[in-house]
């Protein structure tokens, strides 16, 4: 008998995406699966009904979850949603059980297997499974636009009969996937773009997308083959050369954050009073409390004629693409699991033991839930 896998409306504040587009749902049709969808579920992504051809449309969501042996989401479902899934069923989605504790309660007291698909690790072997760099890639897009929407200027360098206009300057904080999708994105906008992260970066990476990595010591940045800051660097020189190319920034990109950990507070209110009214801050870490001492999150604010952008769940504002990612990223996931007719947990797989979240009444991962509360992340 082939395994029935849900797929229903995402009902998070502002969630637009869907747990599978019609190509990855008609996919695991094919492959033997019967795929439940809600109707509507695509609608907000851009997928009509249609286009789930080999797919079951179904419009009651409370006989759906009945009748599903998986469940796929993007956003974990509420708890008492979780609760009405037939006892002992596999869901597969982003849970981040640090944030609702009773999700996991609901989850083993119901015996459900659950993935996580923020646990992914990153690596060329799970490269396609990898969520949350897919969706990174995706929010440092978004905020690049969104900081061009925002500003008062334009990107790019324009030479008009009524003058030149000199290109923006953009400074974005964070190297990994949604810092380097960000510099790649204002330097095809024209934007001269400097680069700042705590961590280890190579330089040949950021300069490959055109941009310059801010260091400390000046003429050790123009070393050639230097790779990363000086892991002895004095951090008052480093606040201080920060501030200063603040000061001269028309938009500031900040990026860093972990799961789980709360981000670090790189932009002090005193380095943001030090920038130019007008100037933007799109602060990508809001969800985890920011970057910037004076981000709220979901919300967009002015100080000083600064103006504070803390969006939140950014990858969802382009949610046709970013559904797809996020779609092939669980149907290979599941492909590990189930063939069609048979669900088979094995702990003795390395990816699926790294990620499995519940099982039997248990809890597997202990680390999600006790995730430190602070990140030691220095400016």
């Amino acid at each position: 008998m082939s395994l029935s896998v849900a797929v229903l409306r995402e009902q998070a504040d502002g969630e637009r995406r869907v747990a599978l587009d019609p190509a990855s749902a008609n996919q695991l049709a094919q492959k033997g699966f019967q795929v439940l969808i809600e109707k509507g579920a695509g609608e907000a992504a851009g997928f009509a009904d249609e286009q789930y051809a080999d797919c079951v449309i179904l419009e009651d969501p409370e006989l759906i979850v009945t009748m599903a042996d998986i469940w796929l989401w993007v956003q974990v479902p509420a708890t008492e949603q979780l609760a009405n899934l037939p006892d002992g069923r596999l869901g597969i989605g982003l849970v981040y059980p640090h944030r609702n504790p009773a999700v996991t309660d609901t989850l083993n007291q119901h015996r459900h297997t659950c993935l996580a698909m923020e646990l992914v690790p990153c690596n060329n072997r799970t490269r396609s499974m990898d969520v949350l760099s897919s969706q990174a890639t995706i929010a440092g897009y978004g905020a690049v636009l969104r900081a061009a929407q925002l500003a008062p200027r334009v990107f790019p360098m324009l030479t008009t009969p009524a003058g030149t206009l000199n290109p923006a300057r953009v400074v974005i904080f964070g190297a990994g996937t949604a810092g380097l999708q960000a510099i790649a994105t204002a330097r095809r906008l024209g934007a001269r773009v400097e680069v700042y992260d705590p961590g280890s970066v190579a330089r040949e990476t950021v300069e490959s997308l055109g941009a310059e990595l801010i260091s400390v010591d000046t003429a050790e940045a123009d070393e050639p083959g230097s790779s990363e800051i000086p892991a002895n660097e004095d951090q008052q020189s480093l606040q201080e050369k920060l501030a200063e190319r603040l000061g001269a920034a028309d938009v500031l990109i900040s990026t860093i954050s972990l799961p789980g950990i709360s981000a670090p507070k790189l932009i002090s209110k005193a380095m943001l009073e030090g920038m130019q009214p007008g100037s933007i801050i799109v602060d990508l870490a809001a969800e985890s409390g920011g970057n910037c001492e004076l981000t709220v999150p979901g919300e967009t604010v002015t100080h000083s004629g600064v103006v504070i952008d803390g969006p939140l769940n950014l990858a969802s504002e382009s949610a046709n693409h970013a559904s797809a990612m996020y779609a092939r990223s669980l149907v290979d996931v599941l492909s590990l699991l189930a063939d069609g007719e048979n669900i088979t947990v094995s702990r003795d797989h390395e990816v699926i033991d790294g990620i499995l979240l519940t099982h039997a009444g248990k809890l597997v991962q202990r680390d999600a839930i006790d995730a430190p509360a602070d990140a030691e992340i220095e400016a």
